[in-house]
């Protein structure tokens, strides 16, 4: 019988995620079983399914559905469900990275969830910080906090995604000499790190080049195949923040870059536990 749980009432970006995560681990599933993982009704499953598949993450089965793997070049993820893949990592990346501030930093944080969880930790610190960033979310979060000067560097804001990409933005980022940039990729492959979206890796790579200091904020479904277009090498990049369940090839990878890399044990967190590799 199709009973609806007393979970039913999750958002939706919520039981995406979950689904998503689901078939990530186990690669394809059934309606009954992702209805049990989320805790809804079949009903509901079937429409977080059409939704999934409508948007590229997906192909249906007969009963169930698997990921589309791997997924193409140019996917992007919509911003409220990557939010909640993976989260329990990025509130772990997200805390480690708050830790390298230092009152009255200058700090550019790009556009992507893992960053904005290491502005929520920022903000717990009160540090005084003058942050530049292109994301609507991290503005309005970050406009509620004294002891910060926020400052918007303009463009255009990308359909259905709440940051700002291109000129003037870009050329104005290009003038800044930043103390520290806090950035994710889209994908990291070996030593490489790409984007989806060549408007989006263009400003990415001008806040790198504004920046004394870069560190790269990561969890480990990252480290995969590439993206669309080209962002950097990790050469240019001082330090990775990623979780436990990085592959050792790509820690290797990294290593062998020679750059400083810090695997966060989410369990550790909120204790101040954690492994420097």
């Amino acid at each position: 019988m199709d009973t609806p749980s007393k979970r039913v009432d999750m958002v939706p970006a919520k039981r995406q995620a979950l689904i998503l995560e689901h078939l990530r681990v186990n690669g394809a599933a059934s309606i009954q079983e992702l209805a049990d993982t989320i805790g809804g009704s079949q009903s509901t499953v079937r429409r977080d399914l059409e939704h999934l598949v409508e948007k590229g993450y997906l192909e249906r089965t007969h009963g169930g559905a698997h990921l589309l793997q791997p997924m193409r070049a140019t996917f992007e993820r919509e911003t409220t469900v990557n939010a909640e893949l993976q989260h329990a990592e990025k509130v772990a990346i997200g805390r480690e990275a708050a830790g390298r501030l230092s009152a009255r930093d200058s700090v550019i944080f790009d556009s992507s969830s893992t960053v904005m969880e290491a502005v929520r930790a920022a903000a717990e610190r009160d540090l005084p910080l003058t942050v530049v960033t292109n994301s609507l979310e991290i503005a309005d979060f970050a406009a509620n906090i004294k002891s910060w000067r926020i400052i918007l560097p303009g463009g255009t804001v990308r359909p259905g995604y709440r940051h700002l990409a291109g000129e003037p933005g870009e050329s104005f980022i290009k003038t800044l000499h930043a103390d520290l940039c806090m950035t994710g990729a889209s994908a990291v492959t070996g030593t490489l790190l790409t984007e989806t979206s060549l408007e989006v890796a263009s400003l990415k790579r001008a806040m790198i080049g504004s920046a004394r200091k870069t560190i790269l904020l990561v969890d480990s479904s990252k480290f995969t195949a590439p993206g669309f277009c080209t962002l950097s090498d990790i050469s240019e990049i001082d330090e990775v923040i990623t979780d436990e369940g990085i592959s050792q090839d790509a820690l290797s990878s990294l290593r062998s870059a020679e750059r400083k890399v810090t695997v966060v044990r989410v369990s550790a967190w909120p204790a101040s536990g954690r492994s420097k590799l």
